[in-house]
């Protein structure tokens, strides 16, 4: 059983996870049997020891890794301390987090709001990427983006909306700026409800292509092998 210790950073807004679940049972959902997850919810100061787990999940949050408060300083330093003791992986306010606290800089991007389904070029196959493919398509939610990446990162992800969507850092942390333990059911309640937040055209836009096929079981299947390696 590969142990995987969970970074709960966010939550979805109440009505939705009562219908959809939180975070960390997506993850779960994600990674699928074979793997035994931790909950630690950094926000409430709860933290693994990195040596205790085969690997490590940061999730999503609706912060920015730029904010000061105190449980995002802490998650910046816990990042630096558990690189090379456990396999790291971060997706969305994870993957900023990684990025800001290996070296690089995150911003709330003048690109606006990234909704809906997203296809990614695959710019730097990795051993781990196993099927193989030229691009995925996954769901995004954020306004945030890493916009200077960390001198020893690999650009594994690209797209002209987000130059630098997926990053590793040699054989032991991975993240993507998309969503693959999203449903495309949770991520349409979630854009339809920033309705008024967002342009309703953007909005609408972002509907339609979540109802197209996906790659999350592509990018599930990465995840998954990296973490069991």
């Amino acid at each position: 059983m590969t142990r995987i210790a969970i970074l709960k950073t966010g939550a979805p807004p109440p009505a939705l996870a009562e219908t959809h679940g939180d975070y960390p049972a997506m993850f779960g959902t994600l990674l699928g049997d074979g793997f035994e997850t931790t909950v630690f919810d950094v926000r409430q100061g709860e933290w693994p020891d990195p040596v205790g787990f085969d690997g490590a999940v940061i999730t999503g949050s609706a912060a920015g890794v730029y904010e000061d408060d105190a449980w995002i300083g802490a998650l910046l330093d816990w990042i630096r301390l558990a690189r090379g003791e456990t396999r790291l992986v971060g997706v969305c306010f994870g993957h900023q987090a990684m990025a800001q606290a290996l070296g690089g800089r995150v911003e709330k991007s003048d690109r606006g709001w990234g909704v809906g389904l997203h296809r990614y070029d695959v710019a730097a196959p990795a051993p781990w990427m196993t099927p193989a493919a030229a691009t995925v398509a996954i769901p995004v939610s954020h306004q945030d983006q890493v916009v200077a990446i960390p001198g020893d990162a690999l650009v594994t992800l690209s797209s002209a909306f987000t130059p630098y969507a997926g990053l590793a850092w040699g054989e032991d942390a991975i993240s993507f700026q998309g969503h693959p333990e999203f449903t495309p059911a949770y991520a349409s309640d979630l854009t339809a409800g920033r309705c008024g937040r967002i342009d309703p055209v953007l909005v609408d836009r972002a509907l339609e292509t979540l109802a197209q096929p996906n790659d999350r079981a592509l990018v599930a299947d990465w995840i998954r092998g990296f973490l069991a390696l």
